[in-house]
């Protein structure tokens, strides 16, 4: 799935709480991101940075070999809800906006193949990884977008309704 994607998911599942003191959707958002944005989006700075940015999917040969280890990292159910646990006990309002992280991994891991970063969701664990559609078929992208749009327009909706409460 894209970043952007995977933001808008984050923000439209888990930066909504009936009560506004415990609603965190910009950080719900950036934890959606997350996983991409600690590898690829590194990467893309660093590249726009040093001028050899180049729009498109890059080649694996062309990739640092840190990305790798960076893309374990987060996209590794274990340490995800590792983390989400640490955070919970310091900061228990922030974790349900967190819960975006591991559904960036639930979203990823059918929808990557083993030929381009196949999501490595039990790393240190296991190394099991799947076989996945990659996102950017018709058939998982326009869906993908439908959802996105159907969960973006029942939040407003949800929270219009809110304000005409009296």
């Amino acid at each position: 799935m894209d970043t952007f994607s995977h933001a808008l998911w984050g923000y439209g599942l888990f930066g909504f709480r009936k009560s506004t003191r415990l609603a965190y959707p910009k950080f719900a958002a950036l934890m959606g991101a997350m996983p991409d944005l600690i590898s690829f989006g590194a990467l893309f700075f660093m590249r726009v940075i040093d001028g050899s940015y180049t729009w498109g999917k890059p080649a694996l040969a062309s990739l640092p070999a840190w990305i790798y280890p960076a893309y374990h990292v987060g996209h590794s159910f274990v340490v995800a809800f590792t983390v989400i646990g640490l955070v919970a006990i310091w900061r228990k309002e922030i974790a349900f906006a967190m819960l975006a992280w591991p559904f960036h991994i639930t979203l990823d891991f059918p929808f990557h193949s083993l030929e381009y970063f196949p999501t490595p969701m039990f790393w240190p664990v296991s190394d099991f990884r799947m076989d996945g559609i990659p996102w950017s078929h018709w058939y998982i992208w326009f869906p993908n977008v439908a959802g996105i749009i159907i969960l973006l327009a029942y939040r407003d909706r949800q929270k219009r309704r809110a304000l005409r409460q009296p």
